[in-house]
């Protein structure tokens, strides 16, 4: 279990990569793309020169951590050692049960395999390898290296001998593991999602206006960021796929998204990533400024 490969060197898949490698883990970061492999080394550099500016970390620290991850553009070889792979690849459960399957080819027998999905069923996923006892969710938060909840999410056939070894591993990188149960949304983003989407609600309604709202919830209910700026760092596509996998698996109306979020995903108005959301981040670098404030 000294080997971890991680798929996906996006946002999250770089922090994953970053917690693990830190704490001493041989890390093989996957992605298809040299360009983004690339560029989530550069995110773990720059967060690790945060982290020794702060005092956690001594500069030794930062050349183990790097000198411990290994990228690879070609799945099969980044995977081969790995005693648990973790997928952190975009949303898309077509994409993600295309993994898996390859994954199960690829894999040793007893490698774990583990999703980072924040909605999507582990039983699911599960379904399409010849192992689904070894198959289970582990949901980091982001940004992953300062965060410290992990969901553990059970398949319907995860294995007591996984959860354990998953929970024992979580406490292993200082995080605090809480043990879920397989449904749409799990904990977080069941209670997370419907609070962003009636924000948006509130905002399509005209009941008030984007700082407006954001100010009660900050300031009325002691959030660090308010819902619609938090909204605009998880991604509004990443939302909206979020409440679609809710709705379809509940079949409840309170969690359809709401017309606005729809349109301004279509509209390519994304949050952080796209240079506008709710809020406009392209002028003077403001999602630059968004997203350091949550590595202090």
């Amino acid at each position: 279990m000294k080997n971890i490969a991680v798929i996906g060197a996006g946002t999250m898949g770089n922090g994953i990569a970053h917690t693990f490698a830190q704490y001493g883990y041989k890390v093989q970061l996957i992605d298809v793309s040299a360009t983004q492999l690339e560029k989530g080394m550069v995110t773990i550099s720059g967060n690790l020169d945060r982290m020794i500016n702060k005092s956690i970390i001594a500069e030794a620290d930062k050349q183990n951590t790097l000198n411990n991850i290994t990228t690879y553009t070609n799945l099969k070889d980044g995977v081969e050692y790995a005693g648990l792979v973790i997928e952190a690849a975009t949303e898309n459960t077509d994409l993600k049960l295309k993994i898996f399957k390859q994954l199960d080819e690829f894999c040793a027998d007893d490698t774990i395999l583990a999703t980072n999905t924040s909605s999507i069923s582990i039983t699911q996923i599960a379904s399409t390898v010849s192992r689904p006892d070894k198959v289970i969710g582990m949901h980091f938060m982001n940004p992953v290296p300062v965060m410290k909840l992990v969901e553990v999410i059970k398949g319907y056939n995860s294995s007591e001998e996984v959860v354990n070894t998953i929970m024992l591993l979580s406490k292993e990188l200082d995080k605090v593991p809480v043990l879920v149960n397989d449904y749409p949304g799990f904990v977080a983003n069941r209670i997370l999602m419907p609070m962003i989407n009636e924000s948006i609600e509130t905002l399509y309604n005209n009941v008030a206006g984007v700082e407006q709202i954001d100010t009660v919830m900050k300031l009325g209910m002691a959030h660090p960021m308010g819902p619609l700026q938090l909204a605009d760092f998880i991604g509004l596509d990443v939302c909206l796929s979020i409440l679609k996998v809710m709705y379809d698996g509940f079949k409840n109306p309170k969690y359809a998204p709401c017309p606005l979020l729809i349109n301004m995903v279509m509209a390519g108005k994304l949050g952080v990533k796209s240079g506008e959301g709710f809020y406009d981040y392209s002028a003077s670098k403001k999602a630059e400024k968004v997203a350091k404030q949550f590595v202090k």
